[in-house]
């Protein structure tokens, strides 16, 4: 038995069976409520260490959902909606949810944003997250004490920008971070030319980072709303 305890937040019945049935079929623990007010009462007894959020719920809105378990918990929550606008994705990041899944989406697709949660938390629970003094992702390394990072034997030289972006992914490895959030952690605003100069600076730090920066490996784009660090295997 998976020794993940997943929480469903979903008011469709159907979907919250295809769901449930999905996690009991791959051997994940799980508990299914289709309330807002249920979710924040299973999350704070039974603390689970993923939450499946819907955001159309019938007693709230699960944006509150997420904030109101932000005021206690830093627990994981991927949001399932079939809201698709850039706006409402922004705003469930923003206010802390870690990823976005829309509607209609694949069993697979869900399995591995799961999996990509799970690495997360098991990278965190062995102490190997950005808080260490050298973070280790396939062959980027930073030491935060030196002020410096590798990729394999390489020195990267990176402008002040450059390196604070990227410590700031990978002390939020796995999770998207939406520009507004990153702007204001790099730059503190988040005007519209910070998003473009993030952008630039983006740009830049793959050319150093990635092999392929057509296809990268360790920064992941989301059109329209941000940016992730993927971790490397």
């Amino acid at each position: 038995m998976n020794k993940s305890l997943i929480l469903v937040v979903e008011d469709d019945a159907a979907i919250r069976n295809l769901i449930t049935t999905t996690l009991k079929t791959h051997d994940y623990k799980y508990s299914a409520v289709p309330t807002g007010e249920g979710a924040i009462m299973e999350a704070s007894s039974r603390n689970p260490d993923i939450v499946l959020l819907d955001l159309g719920l019938p007693d709230m809105d699960g944006v509150e959902v997420i904030r109101r378990i932000r005021t206690w918990s830093n627990m994981p929550i991927i949001v399932i909606s079939a809201r698709s606008e850039e706006t409402d994705k922004i705003e469930a990041l923003d206010c802390g949810a870690d990823d976005y899944l829309t509607k209609p989406f694949s069993v697979e697709e869900l399995l591995a944003r799961l999996r990509v949660t799970q690495r997360h938390l098991a990278a965190m629970q062995n102490g190997s997250s950005a808080n260490e003094a050298v973070f280790v992702n396939g062959r980027l390394k930073i030491d935060y004490a030196a002020g410096c990072a590798w990729l394999g034997e390489d020195e990267l030289h990176l402008t002040p920008i450059e390196y604070k972006l990227l410590c700031l992914m990978a002390q939020n490895i796995g999770k998207v971070m939406t520009h507004t959030y990153i702007t204001q952690k790099v730059w503190g605003s988040s005007w519209d030319n910070d998003v473009a100069s993030l952008r630039v600076f983006m740009a830049t730090l793959r050319k150093k980072i990635e092999r392929e920066p057509d296809s990268p490996q360790y920064i992941q784009t989301h059109i329209g709303v941000g940016y992730r660090m993927m971790r490397v295997e």
